[in-house]
């Protein structure tokens, strides 16, 4: 059975529109690399055309990749929306119980994951320590760094 990619119809939409652009503009640009490239000779010296073979190579390698992800995705449907509880496509405020700091994290599928702009994966440590709680519960996160103790302070979700 093929990996399913868990993804919001905005992330989604992204991915669509990458490829698109992958499809079109981007290919013709590589080609038009590819043939000035060749116009300078010899090819078994000519470091332009290798350079823009391998950016050929790393372009069909992405399309194949998003490709495989759009025909596996999975459109988030947050099933917990109605009870209030965490789930994938909310933010989730928490406080760390040892150090009373708040943060606020975006649950996301493993595709949209990006620690740096506080979007956690539902496979996380964190994620899975927190999906389906509710304001005011508390739970531990088992992280590679050691355990640690946090409380849901609020969670919301757009759209």
């Amino acid at each position: 059975m093929a990996k399913e990619y868990k993804i919001t119809s905005l992330r989604l939409a992204d991915l669509e529109k990458e490829l698109n652009y992958l499809k079109t503009t981007r290919e013709r640009e590589i080609a038009a690399m590819i043939a000035e490239a060749r116009s300078y000779g010899d090819l078994s010296e000519n470091s332009e055309y290798d350079a823009a073979k391998n950016e050929q190579a790393k372009l069909y390698g992405r399309i194949a990749e998003i490709e495989d992800i759009l025909s596996h995705a999975v459109i988030i449907e947050d099933e917990n929306q109605a009870t209030g509880r965490v789930g994938l496509g909310c933010t989730v405020t928490v406080k760390d119980l040892a150090n009373g700091e708040v943060t606020a994290y975006r649950i996301t599928g493993s595709q949209e994951a990006n620690p740096m702009e506080y979007k956690l994966s539902d496979d996380s440590p964190f994620g899975r320590a927190v999906v389906g709680k509710a304001v005011g519960e508390t739970f531990t996160v088992n992280a590679p760094t050691g355990a640690y103790r946090m409380e849901v302070i609020d969670v919301t979700r757009e759209g």
